[in-house]
């Protein structure tokens, strides 16, 4: 690997930055290519950003060191940020769910996206075992000390899914998880391919209006975009029954809400 350049990497991304703020979409997409020429591995975002500003393709994920970067540097902060500023409930949204349609208790419980530990946390009474799985070792760290998880992995949740091969689990959350990712195959395929036949499936979406046509996007704050459609489809297709899909507020946003889905699906058996 080739040493990058902080200094050069800096400035591009800085100017890349003005740019976009200043309206001048193909000089900043320029900037931001710049700066992926300097570091490929784009621990600064800049494709999703691309993505964002409407040039290219939607990448099918977001860069790995990206996100990793992301969560490192806001893991003592997170849930300050996510919960007191920005309105963050998904996790208790999910108990409420769980507990209304009589799912539960559960065995083993893998919480993909874990963080500092927010589902696990909110579920630990739901639950005998909970393995806790997440990309940023910062956050990992904290959800450590809080002593709720029995098993805890510093891992891409779909890095993890494919290479796992510990018991079976018959519940999965995955919350907070599809806003980084856009192609759902592989996190769905790997979600069956470790649950228990009947196992519960749960998730939260950001969503794609039905009249964009397309089946996701990078949002204007670098998060996918989900259509409810392409969710119910690609799910079907990886031995999947939805149990239900709820219209939710997943946060807020400049002062607005985040529309999304609270997805909850069964494993074929």
């Amino acid at each position: 690997m080739k040493k990058i350049d902080e200094e050069a990497l800096a400035e591009a991304y800085n100017r890349a930055l003005a740019l976009e703020k200043a309206g001048d979409v193909e000089a900043a997409v320029a900037a931001y290519q710049e700066v992926l020429a300097i570091d490929p591995e784009d621990h600064g975002g800049a494709a999703v950003r691309i993505a964002a500003l409407g040039r290219g393709e939607a990448p099918p994920k977001a860069p790995d060191a990206y996100v990793e970067t992301l969560f490192d540097q806001h893991a003592e902060s997170f849930e300050d940020i996510l919960v007191e500023q920005l309105g963050y409930a998904v996790p208790v949204l999910v108990r409420q769910r769980l507990q209304e349609l009589n799912l539960g208790p559960f065995k083993r419980m893998l919480d993909l996206g874990c963080g500092t530990g927010l589902t696990g946390g909110t579920l630990r009474d739901m639950v005998d075992d909970i393995t806790g799985v997440d990309i940023s070792e910062n956050m990992v760290e904290i959800a450590h000390e809080k002593d709720l998880y029995e098993t805890l992995y510093v891992a891409e949740v779909e890095d993890f899914l494919e290479d796992n091969d510990d018991e079976p689990f018959d519940l999965i959350t995955a919350t907070d998880v599809l806003p980084y990712l856009g192609a759902l195959e592989p996190l769905f395929f790997g979600a069956a391919e470790n649950m228990v036949p009947g196992g519960i499936f749960i998730f939260s979406s950001e969503t794609l209006p039905a009249s964009d046509g397309r089946s996701y996007i990078v949002g204007p704050h670098q998060r996918f975009l989900h259509s409810e459609a392409y969710i119910r489809t690609r799910l079907a297709e990886t031995g999947f029954d939805l149990v239900e899909i709820t219209e939710i507020n997943v946060r807020m946003q400049d002062g607005q809400p985040s529309p999304g889905h609270l997805v909850i699906a069964r494993r074929r058996g």
